[in-house]
């Protein structure tokens, strides 16, 4: 029987906003042209081609915003220079219907070469679109140097050089025509993600391309590779990886990989591919130790499969509230094998050191500041989350004292942010530390239908909002009641009084709150 031919992808359809920025562009490239012989001359006319992702998603249906262009003959912030020139002539902006919100800044990413990042990226926003430009380019090779001589090249040469062959497709703006130089619609169609040069070879080039394979794979469900699996995880490329490509970057990739629809999926892929430690590590820190990361994929396996859950008032529903949290509960999920280990020992100032997931997480992919005080609570809070765990199980009578508990979550809160992230983490390693390697799934629901107790008890003490419970007493108001001044007793006198307010919810005349620190005045210090 013979096999048909491959079906061929439909033609490259524009919208109306791409038409526009299409017909602006080669219009722009043409005024260039014109105007070069005035400036010294250029041999060859500009050439401009739509390149990577775009081209892409566009043969597989997908929309996108993010437009990458590929430039022959010029470099992309001298183009994007002319181009505002060119839209700077009122005929011009009122040929192609421009309006001033059409025409953003210029932003431009400058080379980096010491961190694998070898040409600079001009970056404005163009007709509703953000819009790249860079020129074509080849890249050379020293055997003695991983920083590559850096040179225009023609399209095939940047075809070559890229990360997979389905990210090396470019759509010529002037015949309208896909280009494939490397075999990536074959590939599109195989739904394979293959590199468009040896893999070993474009790993070590630049070994950010691992972790964008990754990234790839879990967005688009295409597998890797067989020949570039086999060399992902390679020492030499691990090394590179770890101690050469800016932390900046890895974190731009990790996060475009935990905000997508399948984070599971990456996860996954860094787990069996062994490229935890190379990751989610301090480079700059020649002791810093590995967790062992055998029991992680109990931990992320269970973030997946509360995540799936879509019963209102089960577990996730509770603790995760939006896509900032969801963001935040994949990093967290990250981070878990580091809570096997000891804290480092108190600084010579005698402050705690940094815990070691916080560590991973700042300098490993430069976690903002607000993430990691979410880690650092997450971190510090467990015993104490733990313990209230215990407690709902053992059905405590101190769990029934409201006061107490949403002080206690208002504390968590205060100290890190996001508690329910930080009840989220705890369960997590604690799901990971009970299951172990046991694959039996019974035993993963015992450990969860604990931690559901508690958040059952929590909701029914309503207490799950209790960090926003506005205070019935503040200062001014307290110092007037108990007539004298502000003082060191104040902090401790305003949490006696919302500790009241949480006991007795529902109740809005404040007296009953200043009742009861008057009643603890010798205990609080207060003249």
């Amino acid at each position: 029987m013979t096999t048909p031919p491959p079906q061929p992808f439909p033609a490259i359809t524009l919208n109306a906003r791409e038409k526009q920025l299409k017909t602006l562009l080669l219009d722009a490239a043409r005024f260039i042209d014109d105007q070069a012989p005035a400036a010294g001359g250029r041999e060859k006319p500009l050439v401009l081609r739509w390149a990577g992702g775009w081209v892409r998603d566009k043969l597989l249906g997908v929309s996108s915003h993010d437009i990458d262009t590929a430039i022959n003959a010029l470099t992309g912030e001298a183009f994007v220079d002319a181009l505002r020139d060119y839209c700077d002539v009122p005929a011009h902006r009122a040929r192609h219907g421009l309006l001033p919100a059409d025409i953003g800044r210029l932003h431009t990413v400058p080379r980096n070469p010491d961190k694998s990042k070898h040409l600079a990226t001009s970056t404005i926003k163009l007709c509703g679109l953000d819009v790249d430009f860079v020129n074509l380019r080849r890249e050379t090779y020293a055997e003695d140097s991983r920083n590559p001589a850096v040179e225009f090249g023609t399209a095939e040469e940047d075809a070559l050089r890229r990360d997979a062959t389905v990210n090396a497709l470019f759509y010529n703006l002037h015949t309208g025509q896909v280009e494939d130089f490397t075999g990536g619609l074959a590939d599109l169609r195989a739904r394979v993600l293959r590199t468009p040069m040896e893999p070993l070879q474009t790993f070590l080039d630049d070994p950010l391309r691992v972790l964008r394979l990754v990234r790839f794979s879990s967005r688009l469900g295409f597998r890797i590779d067989e020949a570039a699996e086999r060399v992902m995880a390679d020492a030499r490329v691990l090394e590179i990886l770890k101690i050469k490509i800016s932390r900046e970057r890895i974190g731009l990739e990790l996060d475009k990989m935990l905000k997508g629809e399948h984070p599971v999926e990456a996860l996954r892929l860094i787990d069996r591919l062994g490229l935890y430690h190379s990751v989610f590590t301090d480079p700059n820190r020649p002791d810093m130790p590995k967790p062992d990361t055998t029991l992680w994929k109990t931990a992320y396996e269970c973030l997946a499969m509360l995540e799936a859950c879509k019963i209102p008032g089960a577990i996730y529903d509770l603790l995760v509230t939006s896509e900032e949290a969801r963001h935040y509960a994949w990093s967290l999920a990250t981070l878990t094998p580091w809570e096997q280990l000891p804290d480092d020992p108190p600084l010579k100032s005698g402050k705690a050191a940094m815990p070691l997931p916080t560590q991973a997480a700042r300098e490993g992919f430069k976690a903002p500041n607000k993430l990691s005080d979410i880690v650092t609570g997450a971190h510090c809070h467990r015993a104490a989350i733990l313990e209230f765990r215990e407690m709902a199980c053992a059905r405590a009578e101190a769990l029934n004292e409201r006061g107490r508990v949403g002080m206690t979550i208002r504390d968590w809160d205060a100290r890190g942010g996001h508690w329910r992230l930080q009840v989220l983490f705890a369960l997590l390693v604690d799901v990971a530390d009970c299951v172990g390697t046991s694959k039996l799934e019974r035993v993963r629901q015992a450990v969860l239908a604990e931690w559901y107790h508690l958040l059952v008890r929590l909701v029914e003490l309503d207490v799950m909002d209790a960090p926003s419970v506005k205070r019935l007493v503040d200062g001014k108001l307290l110092s007037q009641e108990l007539g004298v001044k502000p003082g060191k007793w104040m902090g401790a006198a305003l949490d006696v009084a919302l500790e009241w307010q949480l006991r007795n919810p529902g109740v809005t005349d404040p007296a009953g709150a200043v009742d009861e620190v008057k009643r603890r005045r010798d205990e609080l210090g207060i003249p």
